[in-house]
């Protein structure tokens, strides 16, 4: 497959903005963590494992299901910025919602306050949805691709070291205020970080396209958008097994919400959650120089499968901790918090820099579109894992994980081949 590149180097104020406004979003996105600070609220909200795996499920669905929409509508426009907009600021909105909700939570019923903050929350994830198939497209075009681990890695160590921030701002309003006036704050930081981060997105612009959209009247209605994708998934066996790999790892994400669970049946408290989040974001922040490395230097594939090893770590460390009972620590817990933050922070950067890899430059949009909508169903899979704590127990979400991690090894084993 060729794949061309931008037709120009970025200046370096275009690969900073683009960085800090991925570090901005990134300490945004720390103070609504669906691992930990969405997870405990819910959890103490409901004390219902099948609302955490609902929040969790939400989230990634609603941002892959409107990918083949928007990637339908992009790839025939000159500009895909707009896109951008609309979403980026329509999430800051939801979130700037969801924190007035909370604010107000005294004068409305505990079902009032569950039922429209998962309404508000649902709405949240279909609306940053929208923001990844320009963002994408506009970062392939604008840093190539052997600048793009480097750019995503400094973009995970300023977010890093501003969701460290973000951290101590938490564990110290959850310390002084009650429950939801305190999370009420946290979704007011959370939207203005939202904001920061697209203000200077946008001001980084939105390089031309090498080619006229327009002239591509092969896929110029959805249905023959469609047949397009499921041409592309037949055809480009690379893709395919990418999909599947993403599909396995999806019992990762399916893991995510339930370490919080498992925290909790343990006796940490719900103040401790800030800790675990401090955890999990000096994890971020002490990997980004690996995974840069390793992605810019050994390629974006020998990156996925560094990240594989290291999915095996967090389900054996919390199945040790679960069979130490009541004699597990927080200083246990951080330590394994300290693992999932280089999980999630080496899956991101691989996930994002193979996925424009195997994108051919005129396309990005659709193959992006395309990808992230057929990877939508594993994002179910936290309810999956919810009926496992449910009905069986909770060590059975995290031996699922690893057998997945496992078979995730295979898939891109097989892909390497392919590229040898």
């Amino acid at each position: 497959m060729s794949l061309r590149e931008p037709s120009a180097k970025p200046s370096g104020s275009t690969f900073w903005k683009i960085a800090g406004a991925g570090a901005a979003f990134e300490a945004g996105s720390s103070a609504v963590n669906g691992a930990t600070i969405i997870a405990s609220l819910v959890f103490q909200l409901t004390g219902n494992v099948f609302a955490v795996g609902a929040v969790s499920a939400v989230l990634r669905l609603g941002w892959l299901f409107p990918q083949i929409v928007v990637g339908f509508l992009a790839q025939h426009k000159k500009r895909r910025m707009p896109y951008y907009v609309f979403g980026a600021f329509g999430r800051a909105f939801c979130l700037a919602l969801i924190a007035m909700l909370l604010w107000f939570s005294a004068e409305l019923t505990a079902v009032v306050v569950a039922v429209a903050f998962l309404a508000l929350w649902t709405l949240y994830a279909f609306v940053s949805g929208v923001v990844a198939v320009p963002y994408n497209d506009i970062v392939g075009r604008s840093i190539p691709s052997h600048l793009r681990s480097r750019m995503l890695a400094w973009r995970f160590f300023g977010g890093g070291l501003l969701a460290l921030a973000v951290a101590a701002f938490i564990h110290r309003v959850l310390g002084a205020l009650p429950l939801l006036p305190a999370y009420a704050l946290i979704f007011a930081l959370a939207s203005a970080m939202m904001i920061l981060s697209s203000t200077l997105f946008i001001s980084a612009g939105e390089p031309p396209l090498t080619t006229d959209p327009s002239k591509n009247p092969a896929e110029n209605t959805l249905f023959s958008f469609l047949k397009a994708g499921w041409n592309t998934l037949r055809s480009d066996a690379r893709f395919r097994l990418f999909l599947f790999s993403q599909w396995v790892g999806g019992a990762t994400l399916m893991a995510m919400p339930f370490y919080v669970v498992a925290a909790s049946d343990l006796g940490l408290r719900a103040s401790d959650v800030a800790i675990l989040l401090g955890a999990q974001t000096a994890g971020a922040l002490a990997s980004n120089a690996l995974w840069g490395w390793i992605g810019d230097g050994h390629g974006k594939l020998t990156l996925l499968k560094a990240v594989g090893v290291v999915r095996f770590l967090p389900p054996l460390g919390v199945l040790l901790l679960l069979g130490l009972g009541a004699g597990a620590s927080l200083f246990e817990f951080a330590a394994l918090f300290v693992l999932i933050g280089v999980l999630v922070n080496g899956m991101t950067i691989g996930y994002l820099g193979y996925l424009m890899e195997i994108s051919p430059d005129d396309r990005r949009p659709a193959y992006s579109a395309y990808f992230n909508s057929l990877a939508s169903p594993a994002a179910l899979l936290p309810l999956l894992g919810a009926a496992f704590v449910q009905f069986i127990s909770i060590h059975v979400v995290f031996i699922v994980a690893i057998i997945a991690a496992a078979i995730q090894q295979v898939l891109l084993y097989r892909i390497s081949k392919m590229e040898d």
